[in-house]
């Protein structure tokens, strides 16, 4: 009986937990195969190198923060609904947000993944317009307030300001209600 290989996912799935943990530097195939408790020779069965699994790892954050998103939000009728979810989706959880969080410093000294981050962020932002524009139907006030709804998504993580006796959830959400609401020149 042979034995068994540790999965392709799974050194993925490490790669991405690794590097929303430690950032891509310290995504190595001697520490992923520590901490997968194997040795690094099963690596190559599936990778060719460090970058055939760092591309592997964009890949898959890239299809679950787009085509994965963009799937479990269909069908939803209300356009606030369906921003609040793809948000949470991607940026409230622990999990993805880490892996974006760490792909955006990674991004700044990488042009070809600035350039894929670029390209999720427009998927990203075209939900927002699309949604955003389904209650406003000014096209400088959808931008406006899909660049603002994302900025509050991402910015969220980086403020460290209090907030007067209120928590940042009770601020977060007054402030996405803010930007989901019917503008009132627009009511009827």
């Amino acid at each position: 009986m042979g034995v068994a290989r540790t999965p392709r996912q799974a050194w993925i799935e490490q790669g991405l937990q690794t590097l929303s943990t430690s950032g891509v530097d310290a995504v190595r195939v001697e520490v992923l195969a520590k901490a997968l408790g194997v040795t690094k020779g099963g690596f190559y069965g599936y990778f060719a190198d460090r970058n055939a699994l760092l591309t592997a790892m964009l890949d898959q954050w890239e299809r679950e923060c787009t085509e994965d998103v963009l799937d479990r939000v269909a069908g939803i009728e209300d356009p606030r609904a369906t921003v609040v979810l793809a948000g949470r989706l991607t940026l409230s959880g622990d999990r993805l947000l880490g892996i974006d969080l760490a792909i955006r410093d990674w991004a700044r000294r990488d042009a070809a993944v600035g350039a894929r981050l670029r390209r999720v962020d427009d998927v990203r932002m075209d939900l927002l317009r699309d949604m955003i524009g389904t209650f406003c139907t000014d096209p400088d006030e959808v931008e406006a307030r899909s660049l603002l709804a994302f900025c509050l998504a991402i910015g969220n993580q980086f403020l460290a300001a209090g907030h007067h006796g209120r928590t940042r959830e009770e601020v977060r959400a007054r402030a996405s209600a803010i930007i989901l609401e019917r503008p009132a020149d627009q009511d009827g």
